[in-house]
């Protein structure tokens, strides 16, 4: 349970601010261009530092760093809840999604080693699977609970109560698995991952404003692939690198957190545009709208723990993570289908259910690949990789999912005579198409998942005594 709490905490605090986020804009008076700050400052560190903060664990041992990090991650929030301005506010949000990287890849970990009977296992990596995937969406929830109710600080004010539970309770409970020592602690390949993927990022979200071709976006993106290449470089040469290029290596794992990105892109993507949708277009308060997001809550727990933990051992994973990535392109298909008519009940109840049990259906099984035949000493590595997955996947996949719909909205209008309800329905054209293209994501990568992991080997027969042979022929 203390471990669940921690890993709800890093979930939903990438998407908690989101609801709140205009009413801290007019209390701290920034522009639309700066708002994204608040929500990427996290993502962005969250997920360059998570190989880091997985070497890390391994090094100052998992109970120290999940205790450093959960204390650090309160730390933050209070200041980023004080904040008087954006820069202070979006260091705030910086720091917490450097603690994140702390704590999540610790989580994982010690649930790889803490849990060694296999049924104990399966259901402790089902909790985590859904708790993992339903955060973002519970995020939504209660930031539009706290903004409506008390204010948007409360937003970030809630993770202090939390930490001091979870440190509280951790001191009693928490396993102390062994350390390795301090080798591989790799500051510089840690700078460089981070700073590629900022650079990604910022390009993609410069795009919705001015186009693909600008000169900064064509800059940011190609430093950043280039940042990323020099890491890689960096991790085969040498000795003792931060992320061990054979981990890569195994299909197994490869399928694993391609399958967590892609379905990250599905995940976040929804949770931007149902939330602009539902209150742009459907006038939706915020609580009405966190409220509206709640059934994908509820089925991707329900999934993740019912669905995913009884099928686990029945299902070769590649089955379950592959079914599941098509069930949730299913879901994104009936919200490529939005028209400014659409209702809630109609469309978008229907989709979330789907897209939440596909995410809860593939979300364990995944996890549990990821760290599958992985050493003790490398199981902070192989645990940040899966999360890595997912915030690369969450930040790269909303600034391009909100690009692909800001330019699809500037093509409708400009095709389309000025008329009343135009920029409604352009809104919503530009929402669908960007949906469109997640659908099209998930399908295709259904398939490559399917193939890149490797089916489970035959288990051998046993080898048949003379007694047992006896047996039978008596039968």
């Amino acid at each position: 349970m203390v471990i669940a709490t921690a890993q709800l905490m890093t979930a939903l605090d990438a998407t908690i601010v989101n609801i709140a986020l205009p009413s801290a804009q007019r209390a701290l008076e920034f522009s639309d261009a700066q708002r994204q700050w608040v929500v990427t400052a996290y993502t962005v560190c969250f997920a360059g530092l998570l190989l880091f903060g997985g070497r890390v664990a391994d090094a100052l041992g998992r109970r120290r760093s999940f205790r450093l990090g959960v204390a650090g991650f309160g730390v933050a929030s209070l200041l980023a809840g004080l904040a008087p301005t954006l820069p202070v506010l979006a260091a705030g949000r910086a720091l917490q999604g450097a603690f994140a990287a702390l704590i999540a890849p610790t989580v994982l970990s010690m649930i790889a080693v803490t849990f060694t009977e296999q049924r104990e296992r399966t259901r402790a990596f089902a909790i985590y699977g859904a708790v993992a995937s339903s955060g973002a969406a519970a995020g939504l929830l209660a930031g539009g609970v706290l903004t409506d109710l008390l204010d948007w600080r409360w937003c970030l004010f809630v993770n202090v109560a939390i930490t001091g539970a979870v440190l509280g309770l951790g001191h009693f409970v928490l396993p102390d698995p062994p350390r390795f020592g301090a080798a591989g602690v790799d500051a510089a390949s840690a700078v460089l991952a981070t700073g590629g993927l900022a650079a990604v990022v910022f390009g993609c979200s410069q795009a919705a404003a001015g186009g693909w071709g600008r000169p900064t976006v064509i800059g940011a993106l190609v430093g950043g692939v280039a940042l990323v290449a020099v890491f890689a470089v960096r991790q085969a040469r040498i000795p003792d690198p931060l992320l061990p290029l054979r981990i890569l290596a195994d299909r197994g794992h490869a399928g694993a957190y391609l399958a967590v990105a892609s379905a990250v892109v599905g995940a976040f993507g929804t949770f931007l545009i149902l939330t602009y949708h539902l209150q742009v277009v459907l006038h939706y308060s915020p609580v009405r709208t966190g409220l509206a997001v709640l059934p994908m809550t509820l089925a991707n727990a329900v999934s993740g723990y019912q669905l995913g933990n009884r099928l686990m051992p029945l299902l070769p994973p590649r089955t379950l993570i592959a079914g599941g990535l098509l069930v949730a392109a299913s879901g994104l298909a009936l919200i490529a289908r939005l028209t400014p008519d659409s209702g809630y009940l109609a469309t978008v109840l229907p989709a979330q259910v789907l897209i939440g049990t596909g995410m809860g259906a593939l979300f364990p099984p995944a996890f549990r690949l990821a760290v599958h035949g992985v050493g003790q000493q490398e199981a902070g590595v192989a645990s940040a990789m899966i999360n890595a997955a997912a915030q690369v996947g969450g930040s790269i996949g909303t600034a391009v999912l909100n690009t692909l719909a800001v330019t699809a909205t500037a093509t409708y209008l400009a095709a389309h005579p000025a008329a009343p309800g135009l920029h409604r329905a352009a809104l919503v054209h530009g929402y669908a198409t960007a949906t469109a293209w997640a659908t099209g994501l998930l399908a295709v990568m259904s398939v490559l998942v399917y193939f890149l992991i490797p089916a489970p080997r035959p288990r051998p027969e046993p080898e048949q005594t003379p007694r047992t042979q006896t047996a039978r022929k008596e039968t």
